[in-house]
C-alpha cells in the first residue's frame, strides 16, 4: 500500500512527455504574434542621405528631420569645409 501512494505523487516520464509536448504548443497559440502596423510603417519610410564630418555617409527618416531645429542656415563652402575638418 505505501508503495502505491508514492507513485500517485510522483510524476513519471512518461507523465512529463505531455507537459511537454504541451509547451512546444505555445507559439501556435499566437500569443507572440508581432504587430503588423509597426513593420508597416516601418517599411513606408523615405530616407535622405546625409554627410557626417568625418566624411561618411548616413540615412535618415525625413521625420526626423522635419523635427530637428536648423543651427545655421545657408553656410558657405569654407564654412563647411572648416565643420568637416578639412582645409582649403
Amino acid at each position: 500500500m505505501k508503495q502505491e501512494s508514492k507513485k500517485g505523487n510522483q510524476i513519471s516520464r512518461r507523465g512529463m512527455l505531455p507537459i511537454l509536448g504541451s509547451t512546444l504548443l505555445i507559439p501556435f497559440l499566437g500569443f507572440g504574434k508581432p504587430l503588423d502596423d509597426n513593420i508597416i510603417s516601418e517599411e513606408n519610410e523615405e530616407y535622405q542621405t546625409l554627410l557626417k564630418p568625418d566624411g561618411s555617409t548616413v540615412k535618415v527618416k525625413i521625420n526626423t528631420l522635419k523635427k530637428s531645429k536648423i543651427i545655421k542656415k545657408n553656410i558657405s563652402n569654407k564654412a563647411l569645409l572648416n565643420w568637416l575638418g578639412r582645409k582649403l
